[in-house]
């Protein structure tokens, strides 16, 4: 199995078996996912060697308006895909076996977490995974200290409030807080 038949796989949510080949590649490609953040992460980068460091990490071109603070943390990275004008704060970890997109002009705040594998709840199975994508639509603002869940997508121009968990989907022009998040009023 390559990259890109995980991918695949991944993007139909199909179980990932621990042991199994997705999973055995799962290992792998957090080995060269970790090999590239901890060079984004070990000392001062210009913004140009943050962009090259982060296309290396998802294996796409990234945009020049795209900006990043590290550190920045990931277990996979080729699974990351983001749009124009996107920013990232630091201390962000993207879990993003189960796909992650990022939609022109979004900001996600410092110690953001966005996660898309939940582990079987069968404790003999507990070591598989279940992928889900998350997406963000444009311009969404994530505030410090967020989590988003895997399989969630929020709509174009919403706000995640700082410290919020958010496990369902957001509507566009809205903005959720709490834990669970909940709509609190909209744009």
């Amino acid at each position: 199995m390559d990259t890109e038949e995980y991918k695949q796989m991944t993007a139909r949510g199909e179980y990932i078996q621990a042991g199994g080949e997705a999973h055995l590649l799962m290992h792998s490609a957090a080995q060269e996912a970790r090999r590239i953040t901890c060079r984004m992460n070990d000392g001062y980068r210009t913004p140009e060697e943050l962009r090259k460091l982060f296309s290396q990490l998802t294996g796409t071109e990234i945009d020049e308006s795209f900006g990043i603070f590290p550190p920045f943390y990931t277990d996979f990275g080729k699974n990351i895909r983001v749009g124009r004008g996107v920013f990232i704060n630091s201390g962000c970890c993207f879990q993003d076996q189960g796909g992650i997109r990022l939609g022109d002009g979004c900001l996600i705040g410092h110690q953001v977490v966005i996660a898309t594998l939940n582990h079987d709840l069968d404790p003999a199975k507990r070591g598989s995974v279940i992928p889900k994508k998350v997406t963000l639509g444009k311009n969404v603002w994530v505030g410090a200290h967020a989590t988003i869940l895997p399989g969630v997508t929020v709509g174009d121009n919403s706000v995640i409030a700082a410290g919020a968990v958010v496990t369902k989907d957001v509507p566009a022009d809205t903005v959720v807080a709490g834990v669970p998040a909940k709509i609190i009023k909209k744009i």
